[in-house]
C-alpha cells in the first residue's frame, strides 16, 4: 500500500496541520522561515477552512490558499491538501436544519463547534461533494500537491430523521424482507415485532433496554454511512489526481468505525495519536496504535497527528517531559510510521483550541518545544533514506474485531467491568512488556504466516471466523484465547452451550456451567505450575473432558478445583485475566514453545527493541541512563558513532543501529 507520492518518496514526511487562516500574512512568510529551519517537509492545509473558502452558499474565496500554494512550493514544503467538510460553515446548518445530527435522546447538534453533520443528509452531501470538486479541480495540478486528506477524524453518530431514513434503506439491502430482519433481532422478545418498515427507528433512547442487536446493526450502519461520505470524496479528486494517495486520519481505536473496512478503501492509513504523558503505559499505548495501524496498512503508515507538548481535552493537561516527544516519535518510526506529523505547527492564540500545544508555541521560536522539534526534524532526516518503505512483519498477531466489540458492549452483559478495549490494551502490554512485537488480524485473516494468535476477546465470531481458528491450529499454530470469546453469532445470539461447540472441543470443555464475573478490585486463587497468581475481572465454571494436555485450577471458593486454565495440544484458554505479571509470564512462556523469541534478550524491562528492515530501534522508556547488550558491531545512524557489543541510551534515549 503506497504511503508517499513520488513527489516524497525516500522522505519520511515530517510536519503537521497548518492553518494560516489564523494568522496575518506576514506570519506565513515568518513560517516558512521556521519550517525549514526544522526540517519540515509536509503541511496539511484546509482542514477546518470550509467558511474561509465558502463564506456564503456558493461563493468561493480561493486566493488566500492560492497564495499559500505557491508560498509552500516555493519554500520546497510539500502539500497534504484537506477537504473541509469536516466543520460545515454556520450558513449550512441555518439554511439546511436537515444537514445537522440529531442525539439518541432528540437533541440537535448545532453549529459552533465542529463534527456538526448529519452523514445520512443528501443537503449535507452535495455541497461537501461540490467544495470537494471545486478544490479539486482548482488545485489538481498544483506542484505543492503530494496529497489528499479526507475530512477529519469521521466521528459523527446521528439518530434524526436522515439517519432513520437512511438506517431503512441500509436494512432493506442487509436483510431483504422484515421477517429476516425480526428473526436476526430477536424481536419475539419484548413484542417488538415489525410489520412495516416505516416502523424501525434508529435505537433511540427507550424507556428501559434497547434491543442489542438493532444496536450492532447501528453502528455497523453508522460506520457504513461514514465510509460512503469518505468514498465520495475520494472518488472526486482521484478523477482529478488519480496519480495522488487519498487518506483520512483514524482516531485511536475508536468504537465508530470498522477500520478493517475503512483501510480497503485508502491509499495510505493515517492515525492521530495522543498519550498522556503522565501515564506509566503511555508507551504501550502508542505501541499499541502503532501495531495496529502496520496492520491495516500492511506495510508503512502515517502518524497524521499527534501533540508537540500538552493537549487541551484532559482534567488536567502536562506538558512533555523533555525528550519525550523525539522518543515517542522514533518509535513510531520505528513500528513503520512514513510520516511523523502534528496538530498543528502554531500554536493558536483565540478557539476551543488555543491551549493545544503546536510545534511552535506560544514561547515562540526560542521555546524548548520548537527547539525539540528541530533536533527532531533532523533525527528523522537522517534516517529517512534507511527506513521509508521498510516492513517488518511479526511472528505474533493479537485478534480485533470491531463487530465483536460492539456486540459485547451491550447494556445488558454480565459485568460493566468488562471493558472490551481495556482487555484488548491488557494483552498487548503482557506482550510488549515480554518484549515480543505483534501484528493485530482480523479473524477471518489468513493467520497461517504467525506461529502464536491470541484472541483476547471476541465475544461475537462468524462461523468462518471459528473455521479459520480451527484451521490455523490443525495446521499447526498455536492459539491462545481470552474468556467470553465464541459466545454469540453475528446476531448477537447465544450459542448452545455458551460458546461454540467447535471451540469447546477445540479447547477441550465439555461444560461451561457459569460465568463468574467478578466485581471491582475481587480477585480469585489460582495454582499455576509455575507459582500461584491471581485471576481478575472474570472466571469460568467449566468442566474440562479429560482431553486437556495441562490445567491451572482454581484456588479456593465457589470454583475451587476447576480449571482456570486449559490447554488441549496447540489451543490454551484462559477462563479469567491473571494479574499482568502472570499474563506476561505465561503469554512469553507459550511464545517461547510457539518458537517466538524477543528481538534481543536480557533487555532492560524499560527499553524497547524493534526491528525495521535490517534496522534496529532500541528506545529507553525511562529516566534514566541504561546499558543494552547489542553483540555485534553496529553504527548508530542518529549519532554515526560505532557501537560494539553494547549500547548506552541516555534519559529517554534512542539508537538506531545498522549492523
Amino acid at each position: 500500500m503506497p504511503v508517499l507520492s513520488d513527489a516524497t518518496r525516500g522522505r519520511i514526511l515530517f510536519g503537521g496541520d497548518y492553518n494560516p487562516e489564523q494568522w496575518p500574512e506576514e506570519t506565513w512568510h515568518e513560517d516558512v522561515r521556521l519550517m525549514k529551519d526544522a526540517g519540515v517537509n509536509s503541511v496539511t492545509l484546509g482542514v477546518f477552512s470550509w467558511s474561509k473558502l465558502e463564506p456564503e452558499p456558493g461563493a468561493r474565496e480561493f486566493g488566500w490558499l492560492d497564495t499559500l500554494m505557491d508560498l509552500m512550493h516555493a519554500g520546497g514544503i510539500g502539500v497534504v491538501l484537506a477537504t473541509p467538510t469536516a466543520s460545515p460553515p454556520p450558513w449550512m446548518g441555518r439554511l439546511h436544519p436537515d444537514t445537522l445530527p440529531r442525539t439518541e435522546d432528540g437533541r440537535t447538534e448545532w453549529w459552533g463547534g465542529r463534527q456538526h453533520f448529519s452523514h445520512s443528509s443528501a443537503t449535507y452531501r452535495r455541497h461537501a461533494a461540490a467544495i470537494t470538486a471545486d478544490l479539486a479541480a482548482r488545485y489538481g495540478g498544483h506542484p505543492a500537491l503530494t496529497m489528499w486528506h479526507i475530512n477529519n477524524e469521521y466521528c459523527t453518530f446521528d439518530y434524526g430523521d436522515e439517519a432513520a431514513a437512511a438506517f431503512r434503506r441500509w436494512l432493506r439491502q442487509r436483510y431483504g424482507t422484515l421477517d429476516t430482519l425480526n428473526t436476526a433481532w430477536g424481536t419475539a422478545f419484548w413484542s417488538q415485532g415489525y410489520d412495516t418498515w416505516d416502523g424501525i427507528l434508529p435505537p433511540r433512547l427507550p424507556h428501559y433496554m434497547r434491543n442489542p442487536t438493532q444496536v450492532l446493526d447501528f453502528r455497523r450502519f453508522t460506520s457504513d454511512m461514514l465510509l460512503e461520505c469518505y468514498v465520495a470524496e475520494r472518488d472526486i479528486v482521484r478523477r482529478h489526481t488519480p496519480h495522488l494517495p487519498v487518506t483520512s486520519n483514524f482516531m485511536p481505536l475508536w468504537i465508530g468505525q470498522d477500520a478493517w473496512r475503512w483501510t480497503e478503501e485508502e491509499d495510505v492509513v493515517s492515525v492521530d495519536l495522543y498519550p498522556d504523558p503522565r501515564d506509566p503505559l503511555g508507551a504501550q499505548q502508542g505501541a499499541l496504535v502503532q501495531d495496529m495501524t502496520r496492520s491495516q496498512a500492511r506495510g508503512p503508515w502515517m502518524l497524521m497527528e499527534q501533540a508537540a507538548g500538552p493537549v487541551n481535552w484532559r482534567g488536567v493537561n502536562h506538558p512533555k517531559p523533555h525528550g519525550l516527544n523525539r522518543l515517542w516519535s522514533l518509535q513510531a518510526v520505528a513500528r513503520g510510521a512514513d510520516a511523523v506529523c502534528y496538530f498543528q505547527w502554531r500554536q493558536s492564540r483565540q478557539g476551543a483550541e488555543k491551549f493545544h500545544s503546536g510545534m511552535v508555541s506560544h514561547a515562540g521560536e526560542q521555546g524548548r518545544t520548537y527547539q525539540e522539534v528541530r533536533q527532531l526534524g533532523a533525527d528523522l532526516a537522517r534516517l529517512s533514506p534507511h527506513v521509508t518503505g521498510q516492513h517488518s512483519g511479526a511472528d505474533v498477531a493479537v485478534l480485533h474485531d470491531w463487530h465483536a466489540w460492539w456486540a459485547g458492549a451491550q447494556d445488558g452483559r454480565l459485568s460493566t467491568e468488562v471493558d472490551y478495549a481495556d482487555v484488548l490494551k491488557t494483552w498487548h502490554r503482557a506482550l510488549w512488556q515480554a518484549h515480543l512485537t505483534t501484528d493485530f488480524a482480523h479473524p477471518e485473516h489468513d493467520l497461517t504466516a504467525y506461529k502464536l494468535v491470541v484472541v483476547p476477546q471476541l465475544y461475537a465470531l462468524t462461523g468462518t471466523a471459528i473455521d479459520n481458528l480451527l484451521a490455523y491450529v490443525r495446521q499447526g499454530g498455536t492459539l491462545v484465547s481470552g474468556f467470553l470469546t465464541g459466545v454469540a453469532d453475528e446476531d448477537d445470539r447465544v450459542r448452545p452451550g455458551g460458546m461454540d461447540a467447535r471451540l469447546r472441543e477445540l479447547f477441550g470443555i465439555r461444560t461451561l456451567h457459569e460465568w463468574w464475573p467478578l466485581d471491582a478490585g475481587e480477585t480469585v486463587e489460582c495454582d499455576g505450575p509455575q507459582g500461584a497468581f491471581r485471576g481478575t475481572l472474570w472466571s469460568e465454571e467449566l468442566e474440562a473432558d479429560g482431553t486437556a494436555t495441562e490445567t491451572v485450577p482454581y484456588k479456593g471458593g465457589e470454583l475451587d478445583g476447576l480449571p482456570a486454565v486449559l490447554r488441549r495440544d496447540r489451543a490454551w484458554y484462559l477462563s479469567t485475566l491473571p494479574e499482568p505479571e502472570a499474563l506476561r509470564d505465561l503469554l512469553a512462556t507459550i511464545a517461547a514453545d510457539a518458537g517466538v523469541r524477543p528481538v534481543l534478550d536480557g533487555l532492560p524491562g524499560q527499553v524497547e527493541a524493534v526491528r525495521r528492515g535490517d534496522l534496529l530501534f532500541l528506545l529507553n522508556h525511562g529516566r534514566e541512563p541504561v546499558t543494552v547488550d547489542v553483540p555485534g558491531t553496529h553504527r548508530d545512524l542518529l549519532t554515526e558513532a560505532t557501537v560494539t557489543d553494547r549500547v548506552t541510551l541516555g534519559r529517554y534515549g534512542v539508537a538506531v543501529l545498522r549492523p
